[in-house]
């Protein structure tokens, strides 16, 4: 589809589907400017370069009951219409999510389970899976498409690597949310300024802006979602069973780096209820981070994968001796706050072979 893509969202009746506790503040006015604290806390860190909000944006635009869409920057064929079910107006418990690809779609899964009747959409830079999302009973539309409709509840799950302008793009999917229910942006762990290993929690320094583009664009991102009242959570290393640090490693044989290097993994099922539970608590303006807290060197990750005898591939080893170390994530304070714990406490829980 190119710039004169059509998409049509249809009227439908159907749905396919402790640390000190902050003052829950009713909906939020957006800011015209916010002051975010320099010094690393669970709040954001002072970024510069960030354009100020349109004080248009207080009050939310209404949702028209049937709504007709034009995608902007869209390759493919001209003039396709693509029907698809939706209500005309935006409910109290539904969702948009930016970047429904494995976190998104778990993210879908577990909302639904716990706000029946809700509608959920997914937002994509391309239409090739949206025939995939029709099927899990999420709305597709595409990135760059005009509409007024804002919701109640905004994840950011799509990454940095495919666009130009990450804090632009957070920025834009901040304009999707009505300032009700929650806005969610799922970051990394990455800005923390920790590489000997050394332990590390949600309140740990972030590496000062300008010292690396990597965390740079991380945090100017976070930075949009904290002056619009949104929260944030730090992710550390994304796995299952074909997908995350060990399977890269698995498919190389020898990997060039060091084997006592700290890394830290949360399942995506355990990202996925943690974005949902944060999500639920309607916080305002927060950082939160997401690891299982059981922080392994990449030697022991492969060893247990071994051990496990669930892998046909073989992993030859290590190789490197000068590259970075890690850190040790611990993320106590978000689980006594939010009140969550992960259904798999550690890789080793994952593939069976804890002791």
């Amino acid at each position: 589809m190119d710039a004169a893509t059509t998409i049509i969202i249809a009227s439908s009746s159907s749905s396919y589907f402790a640390p000190p506790r902050l003052a829950r503040p009713s909906s939020p006015r957006f800011p015209s400017s916010v002051r975010l604290p320099s010094s690393g806390t669970s709040r954001a860190p002072s970024v510069s370069g960030i354009s100020r909000l349109d004080p248009r944006l207080k009050s939310p635009p209404s949702t028209p009951r049937s709504l007709r869409v034009r995608a902007l920057s869209v390759a493919g064929a001209r003039g396709e219409e693509m029907a698809v079910s939706s209500t005309g107006a935006v409910g109290q418990n539904d969702l948009l999510i930016v970047g429904p690809g494995v976190l998104g779609r778990l993210v879908a899964e577990r909302w639904r389970e716990e706000h029946s009747g809700c509608q959920i959409h997914g937002q994509t830079v391309t239409s090739d899976h949206h025939d995939e999302l029709v099927k899990l009973g999420i709305i597709p539309s595409l990135k760059g498409t005009k509409t007024d409709q804002r919701f109640p509840y905004v994840i950011f799950c799509a990454p940095p690597s495919r666009t130009s302008d990450y804090p632009g793009d957070v920025r834009l999917a901040a304009l999707s949310w009505n300032g009700e229910g929650s806005f969610l942006f799922t970051s990394s762990s990455a800005p923390y300024d920790c590489n000997d290993n050394g332990n590390c929690d949600e309140d740990s320094p972030v590496v000062p802006i300008g010292r690396s583009p990597r965390t740079d664009v991380l945090l100017k991102a976070e930075a949009v979602v904290t002056e619009f009242g949104g929260s944030v959570i730090r992710l550390a290393g994304l796995y299952q069973a074909d997908r995350g640090a060990h399977s890269y490693w698995l498919q190389k044989g020898t990997v060039e780096v060091r084997p006592d290097h700290i890394l830290n993994l949360i399942h995506y099922e355990d990202a996925a209820s943690l974005s949902v539970a944060i999500m639920k608590k309607k916080l305002r303006s927060r950082i939160f981070l997401g690891c299982d807290n059981h922080p392994l060197s990449r030697q022991e990750v492969m060893d247990i994968v071994e051990k496990s005898g669930k892998f046909s591939k073989k992993f030859e080893g290590f190789t490197g001796t000068n590259d970075p170390l890690g850190k040790k994530l611990n993320n106590s304070k978000t689980r006594a706050e939010i009140g969550w714990e992960p259904k798999y406490p550690s890789f080793s829980h994952f593939l069976g072979v804890a002791e």
